[in-house]
């Protein structure tokens, strides 16, 4: 059964792609194409999986909010 996992995307000021995945703890990666980024973070979720074994509380992202300070 396939699993489906919230990815946070963001891109540096060097162009770099940045994928974030809130619900495991850890699991990220970079690359310079959008496009190699989601094969990376692909790779890296089922790393993670394997490596935690369902023994990590996975959390849930609730949303994301701007706070002016």
């Amino acid at each position: 059964m396939d699993k489906e996992f919230t990815v946070i995307i963001e891109q540096d000021e060097d162009g770099m792609f940045i994928a974030d995945v809130p619900e495991l703890n850890g699991c990220h990666t970079q690359a310079m194409s959008l496009d190699v980024l989601m094969e990376r973070i692909k790779e890296a979720i089922q790393l993670c999986l394997e490596v935690y074994d369902d023994k990590q509380t996975v959390t849930h992202l609730v949303g994301v909010q701007k706070v002016r300070v």
